[in-house]
């Protein structure tokens, strides 16, 4: 098990190191320099890490130097953005210019990664980040009894949709609210969403005239629980009474627009908790997600709305979710008993040695390339 913030110094810089001696006498330590952001999340240039430090770009050239060394980028923990990743990039390339350089995402077949690379000269280089986090901060889930057993449950509610920010390049989620809310959909179902985007700061009004929204026809802030009502806590679950209250999960991903497959620990959340789930990413997300060898549920519902454009894909959410909501009680319970053994499959699996030895496998056949 990797644990997820020591990611950086405890596996990668071990492997670099490794991988770059080969063959080596003398003085090679320096073949390969590391750089991450640092706090989680942040994408800024002043918030980049080194390994080792940007200063030895200072030493006299000799075998080994930094005019002869890889610099290893990693853009792994959040979306790439290109008007982010330019302001980041210039200022890089500015300090070290003359080093061969290869960009890590967390981004799969990502036009914006190729893009990046393209642009500034880079290769590019892909891992599952969000397998390896989710493996890390959800341990343990299965040795407790907080999830009722998924086959044994009797949920009063169609479906849980938690959401905390909605600013930030996020408007699929608003787009998802109306679709709730126009299929008269936020009855009897558990939906959290905020008036005020928390990362913004701009109320639901002033993003929705930003993008050009309807602003949806609801009461906000939406609640789940007795806390925020925003599930923001990435690096655990709570939220459990609701699931276990709940027939689905519908998951709001950081992801949606454009050509890549990009999914986070969200994603993991539904099959800890034990339940079915429907994603509302970027095009082909389940079967990016069966590329790892989970099972979703097109023998039980349409799930053709992953293979929609951007512009369909939420419209056919709402009308998957819609033909759902509007079954009965014993239909319901029947598609409950349906779907126990995908959701069982997917628990067992990911807390086997299978899903970790894929991502590992993974981690260390791009590590060889460097």
């Amino acid at each position: 098990m990797i644990r997820i913030d020591e990611v950086y110094d405890n596996v990668f810089l071990p492997r670099a190191l490794a991988q770059t001696n080969k063959g080596c006498v003398d003085n090679c330590n320096y073949r390969v320099g590391l750089h991450w952001f640092d706090p989680f999340g942040t994408t800024d240039f002043e918030n980049i890490r080194s390994q080792p430090p940007a200063s030895w770009s200072m030493l006299p050239e000799q075998p080994g130097n930094p005019k002869d060394s890889t610099r290893v980028i990693f853009w792994d923990q959040e979306v790439l953005n290109r008007f982010r990743f330019h302001n980041f990039i210039t200022p890089f390339l500015d300090m070290f210019e003359s080093n061969i350089k290869r960009l890590v995402t967390s981004e799969y077949n990502s036009e914006d990664a190729q893009w990046a690379c393209d642009t500034y000269g880079l290769t590019n280089d892909y891992y599952f980040f969000h397998g390896w986090a989710a493996l890390d901060w959800y341990r343990g889930y299965n040795r407790t009894s907080l999830a009722q057993p998924f086959a044994e449950r009797k949920p009063y509610n169609t479906f849980l949709c938690p959401n905390n920010i909605i600013g930030g390049e996020r408007r699929h989620r608003i787009e998802l609210l109306n679709q709730f809310a126009n299929r008269n959909m936020l009855d009897r179902n558990l939906i959290s969403f905020p008036d005020t985007c928390p990362y913004e700061g701009l109320s639901i009004k002033a993003i929705c005239k930003k993008y050009n929204l309807q602003v949806p026809n609801v009461r906000l802030p939406l609640t789940i629980d007795n806390g925020s009502g925003y599930a923001a806590q990435s690096h655990r679950i709570d939220l459990w009474e609701q699931a276990n209250n709940s027939l689905i999960q519908v998951v709001t991903e950081t992801a949606y627009d454009g050509n890549k497959q990009h999914l986070t620990e969200k994603s993991f959340k539904p099959i800890v908790m034990q339940q079915p789930f429907i994603i509302q990413s970027c095009k082909g997300s389940l079967e990016y997600l069966r590329r790892y060898g989970f099972k979703t549920f097109g023998e039980f519902w349409d799930e053709s709305y992953d293979e929609h454009e951007d512009d369909r894909r939420t419209q056919e959410i709402g009308k998957v979710l819609f033909d759902i909501n509007s079954m009965s009680q014993k239909e319901k319970a029947s598609l409950q008993k349906a779907v126990s053994n995908t959701v069982q499959y997917n628990f067992d699996w990911f807390y086997s040695d299978k899903f970790e030895n894929i991502l590992w496998n993974e981690l260390n056949e791009m590590t060889e390339q460097w």
